[in-house]
């Protein structure tokens, strides 16, 4: 079993910066990839950004490419979301996500994930 825990949110104002975390732990060599998934109330749970561990391929979807970055300590179990000139629209619950077992890209569909940490909230006031 793999845990992950995020950490990061809060209340920033538009244009401002975070910087999200995610720590994994338990049988951490069987993961492939890590991804960031954010849900605003009432809408689905989209893709943010992922990294394929082997290789450090990343992904990212088009509403953020160029404001957010993905990026791991593969030593420490971790990776990072550090998001940039947030918009009111980034407001969400964030979470990190963890795929186990082989994959050649990174899934940016939540059900490609088997374990899911409890979210971070990201506020981000105009």
């Amino acid at each position: 079993q793999v845990y992950v825990v995020e950490s990061g949110g809060g209340l920033v104002q538009a244009g401002g910066s975070l910087r999200l975390s995610c720590a994994a732990s338990g049988r951490t060599f069987s993961i492939s990839a890590m991804g960031w998934f954010r849900q605003a109330p009432g809408k689905e749970r989209d893709f943010v950004a992922g990294i394929r561990w082997s290789g450090g391929n990343v992904d990212y979807a088009d509403s953020i490419k160029g404001r957010f970055t993905a990026s791991r300590d593969n030593a420490k179990n971790t990776m990072y979301l550090q998001m940039n000139s947030l918009k009111p629209e980034d407001t969400a619950v964030y979470y990190c996500a963890a795929r186990l077992g082989r994959t050649w890209y990174v899934p940016q569909v939540a059900t490609s994930y088997d374990s899911w940490g409890q979210g971070t909230q990201v506020t981000v006031s105009s």
